[in-house]
């Protein structure tokens, strides 16, 4: 370290006095400049060094950044534009119901909150660093210093800025001096050097105007009638050499493609011996019981089905009335062809017998189609489960109701 620091000022001398540049002879005398300076109470200067110096920020006083609550603020923004977006969406702006779920729930809006949650945390935090660092910066006084370009390599720097309310140019290079720098130098802000290569607005405006003929070509192409297949470079799986449903094929005596089953196969797993079970027959004639135990908990399952299939037709209630979403509809469009649903505690449906009400399901009735591809055998003896406790519920007697209870009806 010299005794007496070389002080250099720029040649032009601008009026602006931007700050002082000094530097030191490693890292150590660094650190200790910058405690000194940070004691002094300023406010606006830094620290420049080739690596990161260990301690330099506790040296230099600086607080703890605000970036983690910037980017935690940014996710909680995200995550509640996600939600309030799905719901009013799904819930509000277009309803839509789906087999009776709900029309918002929280787990199926997770996934869009947590990219939002990301998404926004990411930008919040980019934006942040550039906001909290000034930049983009093209230009900095520093950069006037001659010695500054060291700085990558092996030089270490203070500068302390004009701006500070501390800042005098005698004051502050005798305060300088008496860090003990290697040199030390009065630098200017000058306007010369500062502008954008004029090559670069060049290649920024041939960029931009070349990014505008791929979506006018593929306009273009949209726009005018084609006489040839469009352009596929990527086949991927889009072409095969396969056949299509309902295509002709030479393989075969009766031309056909598509091969009918085997006669007499049974798919695997599938051989459904059981009549009662599988067809509502016991010994040649209607099933009269279930070919299951009655519990509770089948004909909840019963309920859930029901409302799900049959409920949009007959009715919440099985009565086929105005609870039934399609009559009603049906009604108030002074629909004429329309039939009304059977209504399931009418004697005729109350007379069947449950294996006779399972086929009806399986195969459908006049109107109604059938749901056997819809709803497998198990639900549908539970449907007819809960199908006998609404008729029973509709048509009940005193005799019905416990005994402790009956008193209370009268």
């Amino acid at each position: 370290m010299n005794d007496q620091p070389t002080i250099q000022t720029d040649a032009e001398q601008p009026t602006v006095v931007a700050g002082v540049l000094a530097e030191f002879d490693g890292p150590e005398t660094l650190k200790a400049a910058a405690v000194r300076v940070r004691d002094a109470g300023w406010t606006r200067w830094d620290a420049h060094s080739p690596f990161p110096v260990h301690g330099i920020d506790r040296a230099m006083g600086i607080r703890p950044t605000r970036l983690p609550w910037l980017a935690l603020a940014g996710g909680i923004t995200g995550g509640a534009v996600a939600i309030l977006m799905q719901w009013w969406m799904n819930a509000v702006d277009y309803p839509l119901n789906i087999s009776g779920k709900p029309l918002f729930s929280l787990p199926a809006n997770i996934p869009i909150a947590f990219e939002l949650i990301v998404l926004l945390s990411a930008f919040g935090a980019f934006g942040a660093v550039l906001v909290l660092n000034l930049l983009p910066q093209f230009w900095h006084w520093v950069f006037a210093g001659g010695a500054f370009r060291r700085v990558t390599t092996d030089g270490f720097f203070l500068s302390l800025e004009a701006t500070d309310p501390k800042f005098d140019p005698a004051e502050t290079l005798k305060f300088v001096q008496s860090l003990g720098p290697r040199t030390v130098e009065l630098c200017h802000d000058t306007p010369v050097g500062r502008g954008l290569p004029s090559a670069l607005y060049w290649c920024v405006a041939v960029v931009l105007v070349l990014s505008l003929l791929p979506p006018l070509l593929v306009a273009r192409y949209r726009a005018l009638p084609k006489l040839e297949p469009r352009i596929h470079p990527i086949l991927d799986m889009d072409l095969q050499p396969k056949y299509q449903p309902q295509a002709a094929s030479p393989l075969f005596a009766d031309g056909r493609a598509m091969r009918p089953p085997v006669p007499g196969s049974v798919a695997q797993g599938r051989l459904d011996a059981d009549d009662h079970f599988y067809r509502g027959r016991s010994g040649g004639q209607w099933a009269t019981t279930l070919p299951m135990p009655v519990t509770m908990a089948l004909a909840e399952r019963g309920q859930q089905r029901f409302n799900i299939y049959c409920a949009v037709c007959h009715g919440l209630l099985g009565d086929g009335g105005a609870s039934s979403v399609t009559s009603a509809r049906a009604i108030r469009r002074e629909d004429k062809g329309w039939v009304p649903p059977l209504s399931l505690h009418a004697p005729t449906v109350r007379g069947q017998a449950v294996g006779e009400i399972f086929n009806t399901i399986t195969n459908g009735i006049r109107t109604m189609p059938g749901y056997a591809s819809q709803i497998p055998e198990a639900d549908r003896w539970a449907i007819i489960l809960y199908v006998r406790a609404l008729e029973r519920s509709q048509n009940a007697t005193v005799n019905d109701v416990p005994a402790d209870l009956r008193p209370q009806l009268r």
